[in-house]
């Protein structure tokens, strides 16, 4: 069973930071072969994909928005995924989701509750 909580969300000024956890419930053998993601889904707007880090050698991949300011990473040993979000800005105010995918699957079955994050003066 695979269930994804996250945290570290909060208020924050322009051009601070954060980090966003998300803890794993399942096996570290489980947790180290998915794809693991970030989303996120600002208000009126549709979820659209943050970042992802495969298993293994952990290639990732970050959406043109974030680049050079955001970072994934994971700990396979703690089951844990992070994204590091550095010179916030207020688009990227949303609600931020964790997501895993099993090797061979096309998209995302498991989801967490997500996290909300607000950048404003």
């Amino acid at each position: 069973q695979v269930q994804l909580v996250e945290s570290g969300g909060g208020l924050v000024q322009p051009g601070g930071s954060l980090r966003l956890s998300c803890a794993c419930t399942a096996s570290t053998r489980t947790f180290s072969i998915l794809t693991m993601a970030w989303f996120r889904q600002a208000p009126g707007q549709e979820r659209v994909l943050v970042a992802a880090i495969s298993r293994g050698s952990g290639a990732s991949t970050h959406a043109d928005s974030v680049k050079g300011r955001f970072t994934i990473s994971r700990d396979d040993v703690k089951r844990v995924l992070y994204l590091q979000m550095n010179a916030l800005k207020p688009d990227d105010t949303a609600v931020y989701y964790c997501a895993a995918k099993p090797p061979g699957d096309s998209s995302y079955p498991y989801w967490g509750q997500g996290t909300h994050v607000t950048v404003s003066s």
